[in-house]
């Protein structure tokens, strides 16, 4: 009975511990990608695609116009405060910042970019190739700071996160010849594929371990795409999104099956968003239909300004922010969802004996 015991005791211990490794604290936290994530880089290139004036962040703690495109944070800042870290990451760029704020986490981001190169030349924003480069000089800085060992300790413990894809398809694909001469939607959506897997094997090889990549959002019901299409939902650009969405889960598959130790996970906003668009007063908001900035209709960036009469008083009561950016509060929702799902990988367990497996005799 006591070998018995012993045996189930130590493959509960063995279990347990790769579960602890599993949901091991999260060190940081690193954002690539466009203005889902953008927490103001775009304030210090030479673009047209800025919102760091009001009435953007005008709910941001102090009022601070930072370059979110949002009235507040954005779904990176709360999942950052959700593992511990600061409530809000900050820009590589922003010269406020040094290396001892980034250390744990940091954001590359730039709004108006993509997976394709040919996406952030439409705005002149910062390309993917350009935010990989950016983040090879910061693992340099941050060794020049902490000393190789912790430093890659560091990378290895950081959540990586990865949000774009919206502006290759309706900034770049629908909107400009080139590349729909050259692929058809589903050719180009593989050949987004194809840079997203390049980009994740860059980082894994820089030590990223755990990494979120996450699909698009139901792109044709954006306030920007209803006012176009007479106040529907655009039905082929969330096909495109769902089949997208499809096309990077089984990206994840195929990457955690080939990288040894990574944490490869998939998160999906479309199907979370889309309920919250087509009923928004269950989550407690007025109208998805139409943003909170200026109409709501065609509103963003230098149009979404404090001069425009028409902005609402209190976006809570909106989905969306500006014609293709959602609310703080939407947000937030957003972020909570990952964090129950997706990420949940990455959570951890404070105290093993308010784990589920704990029975107090061990």
């Amino acid at each position: 009975m006591k070998i018995a015991f012993y045996s189930i005791a130590l493959i509960f211990m063995f279990q347990l511990l790769q579960i602890l490794e599993i949901h091991a604290k999260i060190s940081s936290i690193i954002v690539f990608g466009d203005s889902t994530v953008d927490s103001g880089n775009n304030n210090f290139i030479a673009t047209v695609l800025k919102s760091d004036f009001r009435p953007y962040g005008r709910d941001f703690d102090g009022g601070q116009s930072t370059g979110r495109f949002s009235n507040g944070r954005v779904p990176t800042d709360f999942i950052s405060e959700a593992f511990g870290l600061k409530p809000a990451v900050p820009p590589y760029l922003d010269p406020a910042y040094g290396i001892k704020d980034f250390a744990s986490g940091v954001c590359f981001a730039s709004a108006g970019t993509g997976y394709d190169n040919a996406t952030s030349r439409v705005l002149s924003v910062i390309p993917l190739w350009k935010e990989l480069e950016y983040f090879k000089e910061y693992k340099t800085r941050l060794e020049g700071y902490l000393g190789r060992k912790k430093a890659k300790k560091i990378l290895r413990k950081a959540l990586y996160i990865i949000s774009m894809g919206t502006n290759d398809f309706l900034e770049n694909y629908y909107v400009l010849p080139h590349r729909s001469f050259q692929f058809s939607p589903q050719g180009y959506q593989k050949f987004l594929v194809g840079i997203a897997r390049s980009f994740i094997a860059e980082i894994y090889h820089l030590g990223a371990r755990k990494i979120s990549i996450t699909g698009l959002p139901p792109m044709g019901c954006l306030p920007l795409e209803r006012t176009l299409n007479w106040g529907r939902c655009v039905a082929r650009y969330n096909y495109v999104a769902r089949e997208f969405n499809k096309k990077l889960k089984v990206l994840v598959e195929i990457l955690n099956d080939e990288l040894s130790g990574i944490q490869l996970v998939f998160s999906n906003p479309y199907y979370v968003l889309y309920k919250i668009i087509r009923d928004p007063q269950s989550f407690g908001f007025e109208t998805a239909a139409t943003a909170c900035c200026g109409t709501g209709s065609f509103e963003m960036g230098y149009l979404c300004n404090e001069h425009n009469p028409f902005t609402c008083t209190d976006a809570n009561q909106y989905v969306f922010w500006d014609s293709f950016h959602p609310t703080e509060k939407t947000n937030g929702i957003l972020a909570d969802h990952a964090l129950r799902t997706s990420l949940a990988i990455f959570k951890e367990i404070p105290n093993c004996r308010n784990s589920v497996l704990w029975d107090g005799n061990i």
